[in-house]
């Protein structure tokens, strides 16, 4: 793979986060560094990083750089700042469980070192940040050798959104299987959806499979199922942003709609996500909170107005597709197949 780290922790303590501006795509290939978690909080809020896994590395690196100035010699103060940090980093994104996920699992490691030092404290969190994102980075390579399984050789998949390398640590969920079968030397085609109104597959997706060597064909959104009716369409894999105790899935608007046509057409739908997208709190799709936009994400496109400025907009970043919709889910533990409550808590238990 020729795609650099999304992002990535330089230096010591006294380092900064470094990350792909995902929002100059692909027409600059830029790195951004923060040094204070404010501008980790706008490159989340913003999607300058974006993708479940890849905004909970942000987040977790974002609290250290939240707390790392905090005085040595109190304690208290200093956990006082680091619920006050967590809190502040978990609402620039709503939906993404991973988020959430990454910031509890960095206050439970400060309270279990809380007998410690707050030098001894800040550390802890530094390799744990590091941690979250070295695990993520082996989960999609486990995602990626069982989901080269779906790619049939010879035949086309569909994917919406992005769920490459640029998600995640490295490597990707959905395209995680996608890169190793072109590894194992499969030939097969990728048909792209746009994904408006930001454009995250045309501009991301087509980006890092042409750089990985992989055929691409970027389609509008609203091609999918005339594609599916011609029979170009064997598969559809896509990524989660997460998935309920149901197998019920959030992800990328449009989602569901493509999972309706697969389903009409007879073709699977793959669900590609880590044991970390689930949030076993939610008992269905119903009970995932849904992230809604600004208006002028629709209204404009690149800076030019696509609509009249005074057009009401209805603009969620999400949809939910329900589970009897989803053929498998491929995680870094199992292939979750048929999809239900108990299989979903099957494999996740079984490590």
């Amino acid at each position: 793979m020729n795609v650099p780290r999304t992002i990535e922790w330089i230096g010591d303590l006294n380092g900064h986060v470094r990350m792909i501006d995902q929002t100059l795509l692909p027409a600059e290939l830029k790195f951004l560094e923060c040094h204070d978690a404010g501008s980790v909080w706008e490159a989340i809020k913003v999607l300058r990083v974006r993708g479940a896994p890849a905004i909970g590395i942000a987040g977790a690196m974002g609290l250290v750089l939240g707390v790392r100035e905090a005085e040595e010699g109190d304690q208290e103060a200093f956990f006082e700042k680091l619920r006050e940090q967590r809190d502040y980093l978990a609402g620039a994104r709503p939906t993404a469980v991973n988020l959430t996920w990454a910031l509890d699992r960095m206050v439970a490691v400060a309270n279990d070192c809380s007998a410690k030092g707050v030098a001894e404290i800040k550390a802890a969190l530094l390799n744990e940040a590091r941690r979250i994102r070295d695990e993520d980075a082996a989960s999609c390579r486990a995602i990626g050798r069982l989901g080269a399984e779906l790619i049939p050789d010879g035949g086309t998949v569909l994917t919406h959104c992005n769920a490459g390398s640029l998600a995640t640590a490295e490597y990707g969920t959905a395209l995680a299987g996608m890169y190793v079968a072109h590894e194992q030397g499969r030939r097969f085609k990728v048909y792209s959806c746009e994904t408006r109104p930001l454009l995250q597959g045309s501009r991301l997706t087509a980006w890092e499979l042409t750089q990985a060597g992989i055929e691409v064909i970027t389609i509008c959104d609203n091609m999918v199922g005339a594609l599916m009716s011609e029979g170009r369409i064997d598969c559809v894999i896509t990524g989660a942003d997460r998935i309920a105790a149901n197998g019920d899935t959030a992800n990328k608007i449009g989602t569901y709609g493509i999972a309706v046509l697969a389903d009409a057409h007879g073709i699977p739908f793959h669900i590609a996500a880590p044991a970390s997208t689930f949030d076993l709190n939610c008992s269905s799709g119903s009970e995932i909170p849904l992230e809604q936009r600004s208006a002028d994400e629709v209204r404009s496109l690149h800076g030019r107005p696509t609509a009249p400025p005074e057009v009401p907009v209805y603009n969620p970043a999400f949809d939910v597709t329900p589970a009897r919709l989803i053929h498998s889910i491929v995680t870094d533990r199992g292939i979750i197949e048929p999809v239900s409550s108990e299989a979903i808590a099957r494999i996740l238990h079984s490590t």
